[in-house]
């Protein structure tokens, strides 16, 4: 008897903690509790941006129809002040190791960081050999060559950026970093043709281009959990459309997709709740990642 009551107990415990977890979440900006925008559809998503950082805005919110949370970030790129930062995963010698997000922007003094290369060890532990399926150039030095099946965003050295199929990179000389992911979704304000009847529904990253090139947004959707069921492709776009982008790409998904943000008591966390292995909360070691930094060379 005494154990069944402690398992109902254990039972409604648990269950407390979810429904709990999936109606709040902490903000990195002020670290006291917020609740979310709720919209309809991901169509008309009004994002609510946060000031985070000079240059780095942030939002937070959720969809009904489906039910979706989706967290995402503005960066200025054409402010010399916030530096792009990509990394292949850890790296000692010649060697590039496996890395969770978190530690990808700790490590790198990062105001935030998201997963983006695809690769070929799944695990949640840190520090093992791993191949990105992709390229990553970071800071001018190639790091992990392109792969011709995948497209990858792209930053020049003369400040511009752009989404390009990796077939198409030739010579690094003119690229400042470069990271891949899988496939555009967004193409000049409208979600690629590949996405139309694609329906499976997961976890995203992605990533997306202004116009103008000013901006870059960084974004993960939550899913395989209660209260957020998974993006698809087309889904992915429509918010990448709504935060401001004309151009976008899909980056690794599933049980990889982390954005993780530097909060207001400098401790560096994942906003979102992945989930690697059925777990929720726990992180899975990825391999290239794309951050952003405050350049203190830069500031007024």
């Amino acid at each position: 008897m005494k154990n069944n009551k402690f398992r109902i107990c254990k039972y409604l415990f648990c269950s407390w903690v979810v429904i709990f977890s999936s109606c709040t979440t902490i903000s990195p900006v002020s670290s006291k509790t917020e609740s979310p925008p709720v919209f309809t559809t991901v169509e008309n998503i009004q994002p609510q941006w946060q000031v985070f950082a000079d240059g780095v805005d942030y939002c937070y919110g959720k969809i009904s129809a489906p039910l979706l949370e989706f967290w995402a970030i503005k960066i200025d790129i054409s402010s010399q002040k916030n530096d792009i930062v990509v990394k292949g995963g850890a790296q000692i010698e010649n060697q590039i190791l496996s890395t969770k997000v978190s530690s990808f922007a700790r490590d790198n003094n990062l105001l935030a960081g998201i997963n983006a290369v695809p690769f070929d060890v799944v695990s949640s532990k840190e520090g093992r050999p791993i191949q990105n399926a992709g390229i990553v150039v970071s800071g001018g030095k190639l790091i992990a060559s392109a792969n011709s099946n995948y497209d990858a965003l792209v930053f020049y050295k003369d400040g511009k950026a752009a989404i390009v199929n990796q077939s198409s990179i030739k010579s690094i000389e003119n690229i400042k970093n470069a990271v891949g992911g899988f496939h555009q979704i967004l193409r000049g304000g409208e979600p690629a043709q590949r996405t139309h009847d694609r329906e499976a529904r997961h976890p995203r990253s992605a990533g997306g281009i202004s116009q103008d090139g000013k901006y870059l947004y960084l974004a993960v959707i939550d899913g395989r959990r209660a209260g957020s069921v998974g993006a698809t492709e087309e889904e992915a776009a429509l918010l990448l459309r709504c935060l401001g982008s004309w151009e976008g790409i899909n980056f690794d998904g599933g049980g990889s997709s982390a954005l993780a943000m530097r909060f207001a008591d400098g401790k560096v966390r994942a906003v979102n709740t992945p989930i690697h292995g059925g777990i929720q909360g726990q992180e899975r070691a990825v391999a290239g990642c794309i951050g952003v930094k405050i350049n203190p060379s830069k500031e007024k």
